[in-house]
């Protein structure tokens, strides 16, 4: 069954999805979406990243409810630094040096850093332990880098098993 469904939860949204974009729940439709829902995991299987065993996902919601407050509070700051004088940003390029070694928790640093209006991911290096990090407003690059590894990097170790470095 594994084989063939190695993503039941994304199967099952799949079809869902398909029959609400047809707009129609007859037999051909159930058909066809079935289909879909078993070819395309299976499709894009070498391309996920495998969800890593002995995660915590109860804390991972109370992560994500962090980030949506951040995301929200980041947007009326940087409205009001736009809306400001310009000449006053001071943007930078400043490097984060990474402590993790999970890829999905990696990933969802380098998503969130981007998510979050006034920052974004710009690279990672290829032995993934530096982030370069734009910011629009740096006055204290390492009090930037300190806030990433404490409100998001300190999380994310304790969501994902990381081997210790």
């Amino acid at each position: 069954m594994s084989r063939l469904l190695p993503h039941p939860a994304q199967s099952l949204l799949l079809l869902l999805t398909w029959l609400l974009l047809v707009d129609s729940i007859a037999f051909g439709q159930w058909l066809l979406g079935g289909v879909l829902a078993v070819i395309i995991p299976l499709a894009c299987n070498r391309l996920l990243i495998e969800h890593p065993h002995g995660w915590k996902p109860l804390k991972m919601a109370r992560f994500l409810g962090m980030v949506v407050v951040d995301i929200l509070i980041a947007n009326f700051q940087v409205a009001r630094l736009t809306l400001g004088p310009v000449k006053k940003l001071r943007p930078a390029f400043i490097e984060v040096p990474i402590d993790l070694d999970n890829e999905l928790a990696i990933s969802v640093l380098v998503s969130v850093v981007s998510l979050t209006p006034g920052s974004l991911a710009a690279d990672l290096s290829l032995d993934r332990r530096t982030l370069l990090v734009h910011g629009l407003d740096v006055p204290d690059p390492q009090a930037m880098i300190d806030e990433l590894k404490l409100r998001y990097e300190a999380p994310l170790k304790e969501i994902f098993p990381c081997s210790p470095m």
